[in-house]
């Protein structure tokens, strides 16, 4: 019998530019991830469906309410979503329908079983989609918070309950 390590179970957040929602859900969840000390185990990361902020960091004001709530964006820069990321990751969770819409031109049909909203994760809330804060106020960034919050502890205990199974 041979102890075979389980395998890393790879999650991905893609919104538009990958300066918002993405990493905020990245950062939630990543930091949901090693406070559970999965690390090992769970691997996160973000994309956007469109190439407009490739090497830059996360949003100023999405990184200063994450941070209002214990979450590091700061080393995060944005990228691009490619075929690639269909073949390398588990799990793709977009924020919202144009997210969807534009991710699935990218991937397979087959591949495109891998991707969901990350709010079919929520729990407290009933949204179809994470909506964009980058034209609005602090209010929509809080929105986004409190939205990725709830729907990650959600998927992480879906993680972890099928890594069980």
């Amino acid at each position: 019998m041979t102890n075979k390590e389980p395998a890393v179970f790879r999650v991905l957040m893609i919104c538009t530019g990958n300066i918002c929602r993405s990493p905020t859900a990245h950062g939630v969840l990543e930091k949901m991830v090693a406070d559970a000390g999965l690390q090992d185990l769970v691997q996160v990361d973000s994309a956007g469906t469109q190439g407009y902020h490739v090497g830059e960091a996360p949003d100023a004001r999405s990184q200063q309410h994450a941070k209002l709530r214990g979450y590091d964006l700061s080393r995060q820069r944005a990228r691009q979503l490619r075929a690639q990321d269909f073949e390398d990751f588990d799990l793709l969770l977009v924020m919202d329908e144009s997210n969807e819409i534009a991710a699935r031109k990218i991937g397979s049909p087959a591949q495109q079983q891998r991707m969901k909203r990350l709010t079919d994760y929520c729990q407290r809330f009933d949204e179809r989609e994470v909506p964009d804060p980058y034209y609005g106020g602090a209010q929509g960034f809080e929105h986004v918070l409190d939205l990725v919050e709830d729907a990650c502890r959600n998927l992480l205990q879906t993680i972890t309950q099928n890594r069980q199974t």
